[in-house]
């Protein structure tokens, strides 16, 4: 991630001292950004030779240096490597090797080591579903409300071990406060988020199903989960959904006080009437406004955000202008029109998200057909079978003209249920894309609406492309939604 180049973030001796580096060259480097892609070195960059599953970032030290690092992070282990890397760069006396135990904890503690320089107010944004969403209605909200410049978010859903590092070099003496997702996906992976963000606000929207594969039950993940509370020592303040099943596990012992958001909880929160595909209009605090992004998952979204807003006495003109200004990132419900109606949610999926989209069409009235697309979920590991056969069965009730089920999840599920077919509802499975696009493409009709929701990997973005190419919708004559699934 590229940041101001006008701003140094540190010496690179000053940063080994700091996070107890073994240092060797000059030690007086200026670091200007802080990379992890060999690829994306600058001059002036800190270059951190990451190991990953697949590849090795200290291979490409000696591609680092070239390019004009002014350090480098290794790990000890690697230090002839690297070593060698420099001499065969020549540029031992330009730049730094800063050698550490773990190029990935090291990474952390400069992160947090640089944030905690910053006069930053932080806000901090996790569950199973709704998290990237939720945290655009909040930055929304702020930017409304602080002087420019002045509000920090982490971009997109950079919000992971790495990603949420990277982030925070991104901070800069003139932000007054910030909002950033913290996601994880692996056992102890939000213990390295919170020390390194350390929030004085944080909001869990809600414990699933997402990576259930990985953490093995609910209670887990909401253990996990939970942890974005435990840097509270007792001044800060935590939001959780009033309805949420975890409700007073996630209440128990914490050094903070813990608040709920809902519509039935958020204070303020006078009127929401749903709008249909169109979102909802909302009365907060004697405020009118159009909230975009349709679907209850989406009030809970907004109620989230409303609900931060009044524990930080916002100007309530200001939230609402903000949270009226809300658009979301790529692939969550993004709406295309056209002969056809296309509500795109193709970024991520769980059981969770899959059943609020189902409920959403449900509830649009509309005077043409309704059509399904359903990719697999992924990441449910022993669960997937049965929980792909629930979706399909919550599928079924809406009594669409028909379903797709794609990815091979989906399929199997779909393949013990073509016996449910009633009516003249259609079931199709497969698990090519162009197989998808031309059995979708051959079945709608002028006037429907097409739902298409799957988790990333399907990359069901492929078939609203095909659908713009043959002229069913305009994607330039479009508006965007917003979802639960992130």
């Amino acid at each position: 991630m590229a940041q101001n180049r006008q701003h140094i973030l540190f010496a690179a001796g000053e940063l080994g001292g700091m996070i107890g580096a073994a240092c060797k060259g000059n030690l007086d480097a200026p670091i200007m950004e802080v990379v992890t892609d060999s690829r994306l070195v600058r001059e002036g960059a800190l270059f951190v030779a990451l190991r990953g599953a697949r590849v090795d970032g200290h291979r490409f030290i000696e591609d680092a240096c070239r390019a004009g690092a002014a350090a480098v992070m290794a790990e000890m282990a690697q230090k002839d490597v690297a070593l060698a890397a420099f001499r065969n760069a020549g540029c031992m006396d330009r730049a730094c090797l800063l050698l550490v135990e773990s190029t990935l904890s090291g990474l952390q503690a400069a992160a947090r080591a640089y944030r905690r320089r910053m006069n930053l107010f932080r806000i901090g944004v996790t569950g199973s579903s709704g998290k990237t969403t939720t945290k655009e209605c909040i930055g929304a909200i702020l930017r409304a409300c602080y002087p420019d410049n002045t509000v920090a978010m982490n971009e997109g859903n950079l919000n992971s071990d790495i990603g949420l590092a990277l982030a925070m070099f991104t901070l800069r003496p003139e932000h007054r406060i910030g909002v950033f997702e913290m996601g994880m996906n692996r056992k102890g992976e939000m213990d390295e988020l919170v020390a390194m963000y350390e929030p004085d606000m944080a909001v869990i929207t809600n414990i699933g199903t997402a990576h259930l594969g990985m953490l093995g039950s609910r209670q887990a993940i909401a253990e996990e989960k939970k942890k974005i509370f435990s840097r509270f020592t007792g001044s800060q303040r935590g939001f959780i959904w009033e309805n949420d099943e975890y409700r007073d596990f996630l209440v128990r012992d914490v050094q903070g006080t813990i608040l709920e958001f809902g519509p039935k909880s958020t204070r303020g929160l006078e009127q929401a009437v749903s709008l249909g595909i169109h979102g909802w209009q909302l009365v907060w605090k004697g405020q009118s406004l159009q909230f975009p992004l349709p679907g209850e998952h989406n009030l809970l979204n907004a109620c989230a955000a409303l609900s931060v807003a009044d524990a930080l006495a916002l100007d309530p003109q200001a939230v609402a202008r903000g949270l009226a200004s809300v658009r979301p990132l790529f692939g969550r419900s993004e709406l295309r029109t056209g002969r056809i109606t296309v509500l795109q949610d193709c970024y991520n999926a769980n059981p969770e998200s899959m059943a609020a989209a189902l409920e959403l069409v449900a509830s649009l009235p509309w005077e043409g057909r309704k059509m399904l697309v359903l990719g697999s979920m992924l990441e449910l590991g022993e669960e997937a079978g049965e929980a792909h056969r629930r979706v399909l069965g919550q599928a079924f009730a809406i009594n669409p003209a028909a379903v797709f089920a794609f990815g091979e999840d989906m399929a199997a599920a779909a393949a013990g249920l073509q016996a449910q077919e009633s009516g003249t509802m259609r079931l199709v499975a497969c698990t090519d894309m162009q197989a998808l696009i031309e059995a979708v493409c051959d079945a709608v009709q002028d006037g429907d609406l097409v739902l298409i929701k799957g988790s990333r990997g399907m990359a069901l973005e492929r078939l609203t492309e095909a659908l713009a190419s043959r002229g069913l919708i305009d994607m330039t004559n479009s508006s965007q939604g917003g979802s639960h699934a992130s």
